[in-house]
């Protein structure tokens, strides 16, 4: 028997990775990108403002105090998704709101809530800061970052990052079709009548549910019974799978990589799944790991259909 880190170096040692595929944003969850991406805008594409305030020219708030506040005109009004109609000018403010544009000749931002109204004019109790509360243009990203690399399993972040980029539709690596095979005349699928010394066909959907959290495509190939012809049948109409696999005859642990596992057997089994399994098989593990092998989500790709101890 071999090691597990030589079973799975041998493994992966015949693996590639799968095509890509473009698909729309919203359906990109959790799968891998195949294609590193790079900004097309500096974002905020403008100077904006991070507070609900006022814009103004700092220079002209310098001798503002408690005592003497600076009296500024509002002469102007800039909401989110708006624009300034003009410049702002010496000695005036524009009422302002969170991600709006920052008025043209206007460098910073005062709160709401640290200022006074007195009908037109804006009275500010303190000197404020050139650059206080303004986003600068390009402070997330700039035009031509690298802003998510190939490879990477897209977050729910990286689904609202590509958004903000215009990346749809997205590509990403094709998922692997893994065909799951039960064998065994004792086995009955869901909604069968189970007679005498037969058992439920449990392990193909717990299989199933594994591939699919995984992140893969699950193809189930059904039941067959302990006939070769049978079970070489059902090899041959999964082979369009990127991963055919085989259950166990009893409840197995989870495996940890989309890798195929043969069932445990023994010569004096009357099973005929051995030389069925060994028919379509890819050669190279001269025994089945002492424990289950690593689990890859990066889209891969495994020749041949089986391999057996």
């Amino acid at each position: 028997m071999i090691s597990v880190e030589e079973a799975l170096d041998r493994i992966l040692s015949r693996v590639a990775v799968l095509g890509d595929e473009r698909v729309p944003l919203i359906q990109a969850l959790h799968r891998v990108l195949a294609e590193d991406v790079e900004s097309p805008l500096d974002m905020p594409p403008w100077p904006a403002s991070s507070m609900d305030g006022y814009a103004l020219r700092s220079v002209d708030t310098s001798s503002a105090g408690a005592a003497s506040p600076a009296r500024l005109t509002v002469a102007g009004r800039v909401p989110a998704g708006g624009m300034a109609e003009r410049p702002i000018r010496p000695g005036e403010a524009f009422r302002i709101f969170t991600g709006a544009p920052l008025p043209e000749a206007a460098d910073s931002i005062i709160p709401q809530e640290d200022v006074g109204v007195d009908g037109p004019t804006l009275l500010v109790p303190r000197p404020v800061r050139e650059g206080d509360f303004v986003r600068p243009r390009g402070e997330d990203m700039r035009r031509g970052d690298r802003v998510l690399e190939r490879g990477r399993v897209l977050s729910a972040a990286d689904i609202g990052l590509l958004a903000t980029v215009g990346g749809s539709p997205v590509s990403v690596i094709r998922r692997p079709r893994v065909g799951i095979l039960s064998t065994g005349d004792e086995l009955v699928d869901l909604g069968g009548r189970i007679g005498p010394g037969q058992i439920p066909n449990s392990n193909s959907y717990s299989l199933i549910a594994q591939v699919t959290e995984a992140g893969a495509v699950p193809v189930s190939l059904g039941i067959a019974g302990d006939r070769l012809e049978e079970i070489e049948g059902r090899f041959r109409w999964g082979l369009g799978c990127d991963i055919p696999r085989r259950t166990a005859r009893v409840p197995s642990p989870p495996s940890r990589c989309p890798a195929i596992r043969s069932p445990r057997w023994s010569p004096s089994s009357s099973s005929c799944a051995p030389p069925s399994c060994a028919w379509p098989a890819t050669r190279g593990c001269t025994g089945p790991p002492s424990r289950p092998a690593r689990r890859s989500r990066s889209g891969t790709e495994t020749p041949g259909a089986a391999t057996c101890a």
